[in-house]
């Protein structure tokens, strides 16, 4: 999954985690933090990291590092530390603050520490955290390097992807990650592999497809989706055929797309954010193209960062 980071003064994507069932009110809409204004530094975060609910309840995620820390353990005040909401809003992935090791909260639930060498000692700001739909796997990119996968239920490292590939996303069921790798030529290639890093299938793919990244992955491990903007169509590849399936015309409300992941056996959801700060959450059933406006909200006014949940 991806977890959506948003400057909230443009709504634009800075880095990347999806949801089987629509939003409950138990579960976290999106993490917000806030922005103050530090006059020639300009907006600094500031105060705790907090969870929306779908209800509209704010949580405060007190036990979580809020400004990033640099490798020597002195914070970087310019930016947050990194978070991660699972696709069904269930579990929250971030660093603790007391232990500095990574921790992934269960909602109504306990908090998983993975192992003290889990992260090697690199700047907070530079570590990437993404959680599967339903929480239960951990990818943790460290730096431009090296990408690390965890079992959130233990903290156990599953595997790890070789150097050099870029994650994307984990499939709609958490078994297996899409990754992308610069190959020969200014070409990008599409990877699978299981979440233990062993390869399953591997293709380049048709420009219609490159070109419109990201892509989310079914939980077939191999079912690609990709959304055209400039068509307004759904683009379904198969990543182990390397074959083009079929384009799906859909018709969206305003917004641009920030991510897409694969929900259902016939379903992938998109969030689209306007200028306004609006989010609209869509689901599109990939045969007919019908679509269902899930969600909408207009995240917190003083947000400087937001890391929402991706299905």
């Amino acid at each position: 999954m991806k977890v959506i980071l948003l400057a909230a003064a443009l709504l634009a994507v800075s880095l990347t985690a999806p949801a089987q069932a629509g939003p409950h009110h138990d579960a976290v809409r999106y993490a917000s933090i806030k922005g103050c204004d530090r006059g020639d530094d300009g907006r600094l975060p500031c105060g705790p990291w907090r969870l929306v609910m779908h209800s509209g309840e704010q949580r405060v995620l007190a036990d979580a590092q809020t400004v990033a820390l640099k490798a020597d353990g002195k914070p970087y005040k310019y930016l947050p530390a990194p978070v991660a909401v699972s696709g069904d809003g269930t579990k929250v992935a971030y660093f603790a603050k007391n232990s500095r090791r990574l921790a992934v909260r269960t909602l109504g639930g306990g908090v998983t520490l993975l192992p003290a060498g889990a992260v090697p000692r690199v700047p907070q700001y530079e570590v990437g955290l993404v959680l599967s739909d339903d929480g239960g796997r951990l990818a943790v990119t460290i730096g431009t390097g090296q990408v690390r996968i965890f079992d959130t239920s233990d903290g156990a490292r599953l595997g790890t992807l070789p150097r050099g590939e870029t994650l994307v996303d984990f499939s709609g069921d958490g078994g297996e990650v899409l990754t992308t790798v610069d190959a020969d030529e200014s070409v990008t290639d599409v990877v699978v592999r299981a979440d233990t890093g062993e390869l399953v299938s591997r293709a380049t793919p048709p420009q219609l497809v490159s070109a419109n990244m990201p892509l989310a992955l079914a939980a077939d491990g191999r079912t690609a989706a990709a959304f055209v903007a400039g068509k307004s169509q759904l683009v379904l590849y198969d990543v182990e055929t390397d074959q083009v399936l079929g384009r799906v015309p859909v018709k969206l409300p305003k917004g641009d797309l920030n991510a897409i992941d694969w929900t259902g056996d016939r379903q992938v959801t998109l969030h689209l954010t306007t200028q306004a700060g609006r989010m609209n959450v869509v689901q599109i059933d990939t045969e007919t193209g019908a679509v269902r406006l899930r969600d909408r909200y207009t995240v917190l006014k003083d947000s400087l960062v937001v890391a929402a949940c991706g299905g």
